[in-house]
């Protein structure tokens, strides 16, 4: 008898996976695989929109609050280690579901990866030269020039990936764009069925903004001056990638006095949403996803919960 689909639902941030993957593991007795590259780590909670302390009591979910801040995990860390929990939970007779939104785990685990070349120190080492000298913006000026899918999924003021992509392109003569078309596929054995949430632009731009608000009540400036007293030289340093993450950079920011709290909390919502659009350019230009609307009220998420509890069961 042929293995049931697996469950991956996806979508920008703020636009309700969380509530929704939870009620399907709720329906089916099922796990949560979560796709969320911050969410791993312990001390990150308010700022990386964590479940709530009784969902994750309640149900099982895998890749939250497994690692320490500066423990090493990567997108292909994530795939290989969500495919065996995948065939560890469907072993055991547990529905996996996976649910998330950060592009690479997901684009990894449901793909593969490309063939791409090792770094090369010599050109890697002259571009954070050019990086120094004229900013993140002259060089993600010429990626748009050079491969405009690849930079448009790519925030302008994280320089790592940046160079990396200018990096490849040199190397090899290539696009990403056009390597990324060459993955090595998916994990044997396993089908997904890929639904991705959908809604107009204007109405997820306003959950973003009441999330915002909602996080700072809660307590994201405490958190974050936590992490800011124990991890701030590094964070200067850049050696923590973790925490070159949205809520806690413009809170660093501000309380190294760039700007007032007021702002770090408009910064917060304007880069958050800035991220949910190249969270969507990705899911639109690599991978293959069937977009459903989004529900609006609990009528819409019990008829979805039971759409899907029904695709995969």
């Amino acid at each position: 008898m042929s293995q049931k689909p697996v469950l991956v639902l996806l979508g920008p941030t703020a636009s309700g996976k969380t509530e929704l993957a939870f009620r399907i593991a709720r329906k089916t007795g099922g796990e949560i695989i979560s796709a969320d590259s911050r969410q791993i780590y312990r001390s990150m909670d308010i700022g990386t929109a964590k479940p709530p302390k009784w969902m994750l009591e309640e149900i099982k979910h895998h890749f939250i609050d497994e690692k320490e801040i500066g423990e090493p995990f990567s997108a292909g860390d994530f795939a290989e280690q969500a495919t065996e929990r995948i065939r560890e939970l469907r072993q055991r007779g547990i529905t996996p579901i996976v649910a998330g939104g950060s592009t690479l785990y997901l684009e990894g685990l449901l793909k593969g990866f490309a063939e791409l070349p090792p770094a090369n120190p010599e050109i890697r080492a002259r571009l954070k030269r050019e990086l120094e000298r004229h900013g993140a913006e002259a060089l993600y000026r010429r990626l748009e020039a050079l491969d405009p899918e690849q930079a448009k999924t790519l925030d302008p003021t994280k320089s790592q990936r940046l160079v990396r992509s200018l990096e490849i392109i040199e190397i090899t003569g290539a696009t990403v764009t056009a390597l990324q078309r060459k993955t090595s596929g998916p994990p044997s054995g396993i089908d997904f069925t890929v639904i991705g949430l959908d809604q107009p632009r204007e109405l997820l731009y306003e959950r973003i903004n009441r999330r915002t608000t909602a996080m700072m009540q809660a307590g994201l400036e405490a958190e974050a001056r936590r992490l800011f007293d124990k991890y701030g030289d590094q964070w200067r340093s850049k050696t923590l990638n973790a925490l070159a993450t949205v809520g806690y950079r413009e809170l660093f920011e501000h309380f190294e006095g760039r700007h007032d709290l007021q702002t770090a909390e408009a910064l917060i919502a304007q880069h958050t949403r800035n991220y949910a659009k190249r969270q969507m350019t990705f899911f639109r230009n690599r991978l293959n996803v069937e977009w459903v609307p989004a529900p609006v009220d609990e009528a819409g998420i019990d008829a979805l919960v039971e759409e899907l509890c029904r695709r995969i069961g």
